[in-house]
């Protein structure tokens, strides 16, 4: 057993070191030639593209670039076109660089090969790790390795003044990352900052690995410290958000146990990235240190 896996770890080993050799050399060679015309498909492409990269640079942004509740630099896209996200519309642009996401259709990636048109893939964070790979390899694709590093040590510090802020007393507090419909999704940036913090996360107790719906008779039998959502209890404006205001819920977490971090803030993880963290750590403040 032992030896098997000395030789899937070693097989493993050489596979990344490959990878990282060729996303080097893919860089050099990309460095030759700074895009001029950059497109972005993606929502959280936008956020990254308007951050790194140059105003003359940005032909086109994604439909919800310039929605205020879903991106958080919607007033920096204004000025700019938006396109339809469809394969179509993105070869009538002529880009040198097309952002997509790894959700974006598989009919467009192969539009866009098919054309000779060269894409990114920009996949979302699991992990801070993840996005400071995810920055500097753009901003220098787009020229700017500069605003990457800038981008990244905010990120950093940001992170470093969430650290250890909620251990307070003897045991651990516990928090719970609820969505909609009553969704719980602890991974990403949300809830490594939620760990690091020193938050113990609830969703385990209630019978949710990774993801998954939570049963409200089991959030109110095992109630955790904290709920951390998107927005203030309010009238619900759909089905969707109506668990969010149910009675029990409301009762047994007032908004002093509820932390707030709008969706703007949380859907992508980039420029956003530090005033999430600081808000967070606003919340802890007020509602932990009180």
């Amino acid at each position: 057993m032992q030896s098997k896996l000395s030789g899937r770890f070693r097989r493993a080993t050489v596979f990344a070191a490959v990878l990282l050799l060729s996303n080097a050399l893919w860089g050099l060679c990309a460095g030759a030639e700074v895009p001029r015309r950059v497109v972005s498909a993606n929502l959280c492409a936008d956020q990254l593209l308007l951050a790194l990269g140059d105003p003359d640079q940005v032909v086109s942004l994604s439909p919800y670039a310039k929605n205020p509740q879903m991106s958080f630099l919607a007033d920096e896209a204004r000025p700019f076109p938006t396109n339809l996200g469809s394969g179509e519309d993105l070869v009538r642009l002529q880009a040198d660089l097309v952002l997509v996401g790894p959700y974006d259709s598989r009919y467009t990636r192969q539009l866009l090969a098919t054309q000779k048109m060269e894409f990114m893939v920009l996949e979302p964070w699991s992990r801070f790790e993840d996005g400071r790979a995810q920055i500097r390899e753009l901003a220098n694709r787009l020229g700017h390795p500069g605003r990457g590093d800038h981008l990244i040590d905010e990120i950093g510090r940001a992170f470093d003044e969430v650290k250890n802020l909620a251990r307070v007393g003897d045991r651990p507090l516990s928090n719970l990352v609820l969505h909609r419909r009553g969704y719980v999704f602890h991974s990403g940036i949300t809830g490594e900052m939620a760990d690091l913090a020193g938050f113990r996360d609830a969703a385990p107790l209630l019978g949710v690995k990774g993801a998954g719906f939570v049963q409200l008779e089991k959030l109110v039998a095992n109630r955790p410290d904290y709920l951390i959502v998107a927005g203030n209890p309010a009238d619900a404006e759909d089905q969707g958000e109506a668990l969010l205001i149910h009675p029990a819920l409301l009762k047994l977490f007032p908004l002093d146990r509820r932390m707030v971090l709008p969706d703007r803030l949380t859907i992508c993880g980039g420029p956003s990235t530090p005033t999430l963290i600081r808000q967070f750590a606003d919340e802890i403040k007020a509602k932990v240190h009180r």
